[in-house]
């Protein structure tokens, strides 16, 4: 009996690995801005009245990262082409956007530069998700709800850089 793994082993074994670096990679995206966040300037931003308190941001991220590694797992595992790779860098583009937000907006203390960044970065998920749904509609649909949150966060940074002006 032969102790080494099979080919089948092996290949669920990557599979798996992927998975565990795209959650842990979205994850340090979230996890980096959260470390530029200063919750005390933003308490004192006068912001709408639709603005969730700040407890809620947190697992609705962990949540959306988790739901986005596993779209970008899905895209990943099919065979590999040009379709694949361009998905995989409108992913990569949205995920670069999604880090850049906090620390332009909480780092830099600026609602006008979060503002074009987070337009920018409407435009990439959108982007990501025709490109996915070429290839995986699971994938592009693990996205739907990250699209609707960076579309309510976009009116929330454009109704606090109107109210801050």
């Amino acid at each position: 009996m032969s102790t080494l793994p099979t080919l089948d082993q092996r290949a669920r074994g990557l599979q798996a690995a992927a998975l565990i670096a795209l959650v842990v990679v979205c994850q340090a995206a979230g996890g980096l801005g959260a470390t530029l966040t200063s919750s005390d300037w933003y308490r004192e931003l006068p912001r709408p009245s639709f603005a969730p308190p700040g407890w809620v941001f947190g697992p609705v991220w962990i949540t959306l990262y988790t739901m986005m590694a596993v779209a970008a797992w899905l895209v990943w595992r099919t065979p590999a082409n040009n379709v694949r790779r361009a998905a995989l860098v409108w992913f990569a583009i949205q995920l670069a956007l999604n880090a850049a937000w906090t620390p332009v907006f909480f780092g830099l203390r600026s609602p006008a530069g979060g503002l074009a960044v987070i337009v920018a970065l409407l435009a990439a998920i959108v982007g990501t998700i025709v490109a996915f749904r070429r290839i995986s509609p699971p994938a592009a649909w693990l996205l739907a709800p990250y699209l609707a949150w960076v579309a309510f966060a976009t009116v929330l940074n454009a109704s606090i850089w109107w109210l801050a002006r």
